[in-house]
């Protein structure tokens, strides 16, 4: 366990005379504050705000697919739906929603530093993120972009709709994206506290450290695209467009460099999440630490090599195909490990099924059945079949749902005692972690056997032979959004509510558990002393059932 001369001491802390909630009070004391604390609660705030806004959208499509014919929208408000739910959940939610909230919120409290390397960068990061969203925003008053969240050309150059503010919102989530990515890891190389190597940082620190460096040397590559995409609009230049000279082909690979590192952008961060807390409620030191760590730099560097899975079909050589075929096999080598090592982890602990256990476990189980379909698509004569299908529709949202939503609400409900000081009802955030599962594997696994019955992904109408399994899908969906609104009543409600939450209610021995919930303003009274590696200390610890969290054995 983390440990020095004072914190012992101090995981019983002292009431502090304020916190970070409390410190100042006022709009302009949060909107311009550098408190690293305050920027992840605003970035958490905007996040679910999007998450909503996406979500909503994700109900009116899956509505419309009731029936083959038309319910709620025509086709053209059917494809700016899925536009934008696409790029609402991608670039407002997804991308930002663990490493900028969760990692504001957590990383320096992990590190037993005051805050972030560049505070004015990291509210800098949060106000681009800002107007970035107002862009797409203005996108959806004027005339939504209907190009589908990946702005493919030549469709996304001639359409009328409003794909420049769109694709400009992108440009500047961009920054924010590459800014936060910078911040973190200066913050890891010279923040660390006296005896914290490299061997003894939290894994949550090693996923964010490695997403980072896909955010400071993929995200440009987008940026740099869509400001093409952009100026060809404007100034009909030949880059992308065919009738101007430019190659459509070529817009595809500068997206997909970007966006299939994108993809570990967005679930990296998760398997930080899952590997702090199946780690705690196992009441076990991690198994196969070294291993889990690499394995997210593993996964960082090989994902920049296999964008091609996403080309099979754009007539690119054979050779070509079968190198990005092998590569995209290697990748999930080191995403087994960490599911292996993880089952290692609970093998024999003593497991805990709280709110955010039950999380983890569903993360598992969803994420293991979609990067075992992802095995299906870099096989080149099967993807030839299921490119562009209901089936990969499916793959995806097992990832991306299953996986980066599922851990950012296990994520969430692991840390909310930290970050607001108070418990939420464990009955109510267990029947939401088990309706989100539910919901999840209703809503997408008949998609797997819409997309090998052949049914295209983005269609608005369809052959009556896939009604039924549309309408499963149906109910899958709302089932999710009654999950989605109880988690959120419950957390709201924990904040009048609940009861207050002590210093380390879960038992975990991290360094965020040893300061008081809320964390007072400047985290802590002296840099912390590491002895120890960050798993190694739960026999140090018991229950204390009047304080309701865990304390140093004596």
């Amino acid at each position: 366990m983390a440990s020095s001369t004072t914190v012992t001491d101090a995981l019983i802390p002292s009431e502090p005379r304020d916190n970070y909630l409390t410190h100042d009070k006022g709009f302009l004391s949060w909107a311009f504050t550098l408190d690293h604390k305050r920027i992840g609660i605003m970035y958490l705030c905007s996040v679910l705000s999007a998450f909503a806004l996406g979500g909503f959208f994700a109900l009116a499509i899956r509505t419309e697919l009731l029936n083959p014919g038309r319910d709620i929208m025509d086709h053209d408000q059917y494809n700016q739906a899925f536009t934008l739910h696409g790029a609402v959940m991608v670039f407002l939610v997804i991308i930002p929603g663990i490493p900028a909230a969760l990692g504001n919120l957590v990383i320096p409290l992990q590190l037993g530093a005051k805050d972030v390397a560049f505070p004015r960068l990291n509210l800098l990061s949060y106000h681009l993120w800002v107007l970035g969203a107002l862009f797409f925003i203005s996108s959806l008053v004027i005339s939504a972009a209907d190009t589908g969240w990946t702005f493919y050309t030549p469709y996304s150059i001639d359409t009328p709709t409003a794909v420049i503010p769109a694709a400009f919102g992108a440009f500047i989530l961009g920054f924010s994206s590459i800014f936060t990515g910078l911040n973190f890891i200066v913050t890891m190389h010279k923040l660390r506290p006296p005896g914290m190597t490299w061997f003894r940082m939290p894994l949550f620190l090693w996923a964010i450290y490695s997403t980072a460096i896909i955010q400071v040397l993929a995200t440009p590559v987008i940026g740099i695209t869509l400001l093409m995409l952009i100026v060809e609009r404007l100034f009909h230049i030949g880059i992308f467009d065919p009738k101007l000279g430019g190659d459509p082909v070529l817009f595809q690979h500068f997206f997909w460099f970007y966006s299939h590192p994108a993809v570990y952008i967005m679930i990296v961060p998760a398997f930080g999440v899952i590997s702090e807390i199946i780690s705690v409620f196992s009441r076990k030191k991690i198994f196969g630490y070294k291993f889990i760590a690499l394995s997210s730099v593993a996964i960082a560097i090989l994902g920049f090599f296999v964008w091609g899975h996403h080309m099979f079909t754009s007539g690119q050589s054979v050779l070509a195909g079968a190198i990005f075929a092998a590569i995209t096999f290697l990748i999930g080598v080191p995403t087994a490990i960490k599911t292996f090592n993880w089952l290692a982890t609970m093998y024999q602990g003593r497991i805990h099924l709280d709110t955010p256990m039950l999380y983890a476990l569903a993360f598992l189980w969803v994420f293991t059945i979609g990067g075992v379909t992802g095995i299906f698509l870099p096989v080149m004569s099967v993807d030839i079949h299921l490119h562009d299908t209901y089936f990969v529709v499916a793959h995806f949202h097992y990832v991306m749902m299953g996986g980066a939503i599922t851990a950012f609400l296990g994520g969430l409900h692991y840390w909310w005692p930290k970050i607001t000081g108070r418990m939420y009802d464990e009955k109510m955030g267990r029947i939401g972690a088990v309706l989100v599962l539910i919901g999840m594997n209703v809503t997408f696994f008949p998609q797997f056997i819409l997309g090998t019955r052949g049914m295209p992904r983005r269609y608005y109408r369809y052959l009556e032979e896939f009604q039924g399994l549309h309408q499963i899908s149906t109910v899958g969906a709302y089932i999710l959004g009654v999950a989605f609104l109880l988690t959120a009543i419950s957390l709201w409600s924990s904040l009048k509510k609940g009861r207050k939450a002590p210093a380390n209610p879960w038992g975990g021995s991290t360094l965020e558990w040893t300061i008081s919930s809320p964390p007072p303003y400047y985290n802590f009274r002296e840099p912390p002393i590491v002895t120890q590696g960050p798993y190694d200390g739960y026999d140090d610890l018991k229950y204390d059932e009047k304080l309701g969290g865990y304390v140093p054995v004596k």
